[in-house]
């Protein structure tokens, strides 16, 4: 049976997003987080308006972890342009997020404070979230 060719410059496609996150679905660094329930593209955008939520509210005490990163570049052509001479440019990079990858951890700040600020982080983002609690928390 023969192989296809593997060229060093594929194209990127856009890919499914089936299943549930294989890594990245327990705490690892704070004690407080914010778990998607649902897959979605998160675009860059999407993250620095979280991150900026939640820090504002936190007033820049505690910290806070962002533990997805946008590495897929999103392309689209230009409207009214002809089907063809290539792959559009970059329109945006986004981070793929499938149901369990936990987005955000805070560490350093009561309970409460934790878990305004990522309410608020959340209300920015396009998926369900859940507000989870390291095991070894004590209040």
């Amino acid at each position: 049976m023969l192989q296809p060719k593997r060229t060093k410059y594929r194209k990127q496609q856009k890919g499914r997003m089936k299943g549930i996150s294989q890594r990245g679905h327990e705490l690892s660094n704070g004690m407080f987080g914010i778990k998607s329930m649902d897959s979605s593209f998160i675009t860059a955008r999407q993250i620095e308006a979280a991150r900026v939520a939640a820090t504002r509210y936190m007033k820049r005490e505690g910290q806070l972890w962002i533990k997805i990163f946008p590495d897929k570049p999103i392309t689209k052509k230009p409207l009214e342009v002809r089907m063809g001479k290539g792959k559009g440019a970059v329109e945006y990079w986004a981070a793929v997020v499938k149901p369990g990858r936990i987005m955000f951890e805070i560490g350093g700040v009561p309970l409460d404070v934790a878990k305004e600020a990522l309410r608020l982080a959340a209300q920015k983002l396009p998926v369900r979230t859940r507000f989870i609690v390291a095991r070894d928390y004590s209040a």
